[in-house]
């Protein structure tokens, strides 16, 4: 891959309209400045003085952050908020990304906001040490008529999107976006319309889904097939290849530090090596930012290599941004790739 070939590929992001489905929660950083340390006088306990406050979309919102660095013309998110103040926080969040169109993201009184509340100490001269993270979820099956309309929303943009993306974020089953009646949606999507480029991630493996393009890495590709757990190049070659060919659909799988491998339907294999570290990393969003140059690259144009080596070069980028969530754009992505001529 060299940084002409990218801007070759990306010329067509402008024109790009993908949807991402899923589980939108705002990351809240609460950043702490240990020279200011006190003690409580009611408890004796030490206080955390906070002394900057910054937000931005997580989960499903870390895909669009990226899709939004890449320079994506329209990206509509698809799932749901509170009616809260983390809520109205996420919204503002989401509609500061350019390309970002809200018409599909559900404020509802029957659901919290998805909330990751990160407090770092931010040290001198060393990168932020983050603290014990504060979690809003939801632990109740999501309302039947927030599942309806998420189904609605889905059939609606199927014919007007280059590409959707679906990522199931919850740790329990039903009380997130991606409901089983979601996924008969998505499945029904993809039996309908099978040019169009779906491709999915889930923190709870894929066990279940309909047949679309699948993410994964090696240990939930194993658990997906019922292999033993597999190291060996060899073996997640053929166990890709055989799902991919079962599905007929690509199947790509992350291998961290021994980078990544495709399949495609016909038997292809490609494998990508990872990047060498250039610093102290934070792989938090690496994988996020893989889904969105994956989906963003082969919705213009490119090949399931080209897609690989340009999502490879992305998570390379954002795993050297300590303290933070972070993206790719096509600038610094170019930048990497021509230091490495």
């Amino acid at each position: 891959m060299t940084a002409d070939r990218l801007h070759s590929i990306a010329r067509h992001y402008a024109s790009l309209r993908i949807a991402v489905v899923g589980d939108f929660c705002l990351d809240r950083y609460l950043e702490i400045d240990p020279a200011h340390r006190e003690t409580s006088i009611e408890t004796g306990l030490p206080v955390h003085n906070v002394v900057a406050v910054r937000a931005q979309p997580g989960g499903a919102g870390t895909i669009l952050n990226n899709l939004a660095a890449l320079g994506i013309g329209a990206i509509y998110p698809v799932g749901f908020c509170g009616e809260d103040g983390e809520g109205f926080e996420l919204r503002r969040a989401l509609a500061a990304r350019p390309g970002v169109r809200l018409d599909y993201l559900l404020e509802t009184g029957q659901r919290r906001t998805f909330t990751y509340c990160k407090p770092l100490m931010m040290g001198p001269n060393q990168p932020p040490r983050e603290l014990n993270r504060l979690d809003s979820k939801n632990w109740t099956p999501t309302p039947v008529e927030v599942r309806d309309e998420i189904m609605a929303s889905l059939r609606a943009l199927a014919p007007n999107v280059d590409a959707m993306i679906a990522l199931d974020q919850v740790d329990v089953a039903g009380t997130g976006v991606i409901t089983p009646r979601v996924l008969d949606t998505i499945g029904s999507l993809a039996a309908a319309r099978p040019r169009l480029l779906i491709i999915t991630d889930s923190r709870r493996g894929l066990r279940g889904w309909p047949p679309v393009m699948f993410k994964m890495n090696a240990a939930e590709l194993a658990a997906l097939t019922g292999s033993a757990p597999m190291t060996d190049f060899g073996q997640i070659e053929r166990t890709a290849a055989n799902l991919a060919q079962k599905n007929g659909r690509a199947v790509v799988v992350t291998m961290a530090e021994r980078g990544m491998m495709g399949a495609s339907p016909d038997g292809t294999v490609e494998h990508v090596q990872a990047l060498p570290l250039r610093g102290p990393i934070d792989i938090v969003g690496a994988g996020d930012s893989v889904t969105a140059n994956l989906a963003s690259a082969l919705a213009a144009g490119a090949t399931l290599r080209e897609a690989l080596e340009l999502a490879i070069t992305a998570s390379s980028i954002v795993i050297h941004q300590l303290g933070t969530t972070g993206t790719a754009s096509v600038a610094e992505m170019a930048g990497l790739l021509g230091q490495r001529k």
